[in-house]
């Protein structure tokens, strides 16, 4: 590219020297908007909001607004098969995110554990002692998975001890049958 020559009356007070910053711009921006698409990898971003308050105020503690446990289920009323329904998979979906949390609690706190010195200067003190704390938060976990499973058998020994009550009411609720055509009466 052959630098570009102004003209007397331009900024550069008339010196005759090729401004060869004029193009530079326009030279740069063709470049980066030609290989832009086929650099950059594609980001994707997704953001969760919850806004509404349930009672948490306005401190939170140390992690923000996270919601009380009585949040995290509905209220145990139990008047109709669907609301038994809805308390144990809501039950079983909340143990099951919890346990996974818990989990991977242990690890890092396991993790960060292990990089502390250990005081008598044993090899693997510190990954031993690390290892004994860690394990009763991993209990918490695999409590919390079983729990998931107890909500999610207490569903099915609802539907197995009360199956006749709850095939009565099925049979209730059933669409009333389309009314058949008599050919015999005519």
């Amino acid at each position: 590219m052959a630098p570009t020559m102004r003209n007397h009356n331009s900024s550069n007070g008339g010196s005759g020297k090729p401004d060869k910053f004029a193009n530079a711009g326009a030279a740069a921006g063709g470049f980066v908007g030609g290989l832009g698409s086929s650099i950059a990898p594609p980001i994707n971003i997704t953001l969760n909001r919850n806004t509404t308050n349930h009672g948490t105020g306005t401190g939170g503690g140390a992690h923000g607004n996270r919601p009380h446990a009585e949040a995290l289920l509905p209220a145990p009323e139990f008047t109709s098969p669907a609301q038994v329904r809805q308390y144990c998979n809501t039950l079983r979906s909340a143990a099951v995110a919890l346990s996974i949390e818990v989990a991977m609690g242990s690890e890092i706190l396991k993790g960060v554990l292990a990089a502390v010195p250990d005081p008598q200067g044993r090899a693997l003190g510190s990954r031993i002692r690390a290892q004994k704390v860690a394990r009763k938060m991993q209990r918490s976990a695999d409590a919390l998975r079983d729990a998931a499973k107890n909500a999610a058998a207490c569903y099915s020994a609802f539907q197995q001890e009360f199956e006749e009550e709850i095939n009565r009411v099925r049979h209730r609720a059933r669409r009333p049958q389309v009314p058949q055509m008599n050919w015999s009466q005519q």
